[in-house]
């Protein structure tokens, strides 16, 4: 049985969690971005595709031009190959794509605001289970009452913070699918930290940190191949069943270019989850995520509005989650200190 991780010092795991709440920002952006390029091209699938595809190719030319990164892709497969990394454990990527498809499938019954609950529900939920199983690389992280009261607070913080646009109840069960989907997430992050632990190469000093580089972003780059793939045959089924999409491509340029950053945006986000989930463990990843996201989009509701200016209930939401947050951290504090 694995023993249980001994936390990090105070000040790496408030840094890792403010890289958690960077990365939910960016993950706000891109949210934003895709959502405007699929309107213009006509399929979330294929807005998706453009997105990860575009990411792939940004970081197959970045390997290109770095040793330490191709260094640690192929230790990647001699691990596979050895039988050290398990074949499912690149499949991390994939729980993107179906994100896309639960979104595609349900938002338009359920609304954002519900779909947003569902996904943040099953994201609290499954992240305090993942680490408890100790499924990612730092082991096990046991479940204390601020470990527990944090993903309850996410929960009630981000019901509070869309009450306001709260739509129709009637396929409440339908929630079921973003549920999942946000429990995935949390499956994502741990087998991303695993596959860049598996990618570190042992070295001197220098050669250490240019393989913990490295192998973020051999993490990063399987999670994009294998996430771009699992699109592309979702893009491929949603054609067979309904037809080409009949929106066409941004090319209103250079205004335009801003709806192709998506893959960047993405890398930067995918990046910070491989390289901090081993400190702060995929709970605080995931808190941290989320706070990110909704502190984002009220960011971008207020600078870039495309809808009513958010109300009270926003704010006040927006604010919870950093307090969600926070409630762990200070726990593990206040029992180091006890302790």
């Amino acid at each position: 049985m694995t023993a249980p991780t001994p936390p990090p010092d105070t000040a790496s795991r408030v840094l890792g969690v403010a890289a958690a709440v960077t990365g939910g920002f960016g993950a706000a952006v891109q949210s934003r971005v895709n959502g405007t390029l699929a309107e213009h091209v006509g399929s979330g699938f294929g807005a998706a595709v453009i997105s990860f595809g575009s990411g792939l190719v940004w970081l197959t030319l970045a390997l290109a031009c770095w040793p330490a990164a191709r260094a640690a892709v192929g230790h990647v497969v001699g691990r596979l190959r050895g039988g050290g990394l398990r074949w499912w454990e690149l499949l991390g990527g994939a729980c993107g794509g179906f994100y896309v498809a639960a979104q595609g499938l349900t938002v338009g019954t359920l609304g954002v605001a519900l779909f947003m609950v569902a996904i943040v529900a099953g994201q609290s939920v499954s992240s305090l289970l993942v680490d408890r199983l100790g499924l990612a690389p730092g082991g096990v992280r046991l479940v204390t009452l601020g470990r527990a009261l944090g993903p309850a607070l996410t929960v009630v913080a981000v019901a509070i913070a869309v009450s306001g646009s709260v739509g129709s109840t009637a396929a409440l069960g339908l929630a079921v699918v973003p549920f999942v989907a946000g429990a995935l997430q949390s499956w994502q992050q741990a087998m991303n930290g695993r596959i860049r632990a598996a990618a570190v190469e042992q070295g001197g000093a220098g050669g250490r940190m240019a393989g913990a580089f490295g192998a973020v972003g051999a993490a990063t780059f399987v999670n994009f191949v294998v996430g771009t793939a699992a699109l592309l045959a979702a893009f491929a089924v949603s054609v067979a069943l309904e037809g080409w999409p009949a929106g066409a491509l941004p090319s209103d340029l250079p205004l335009d270019l801003l709806l192709y950053s998506g893959g960047l945006i993405g890398i930067v986000f995918i990046a910070i989850q491989a390289a901090v989930v081993q400190r702060i463990g995929v709970l605080l990843l995931a808190l941290g995520m989320i706070a990110g996201q909704v502190v984002g989009a009220l960011v971008l509701d207020v600078v870039v509005p495309d809808a009513a200016p958010p109300g009270p209930a926003t704010y006040l939401g927006a604010g919870l989650t950093l307090v969600a947050v926070a409630v762990p951290v200070v726990e593990s504090r206040l029992r180091r200190r006890r302790a």
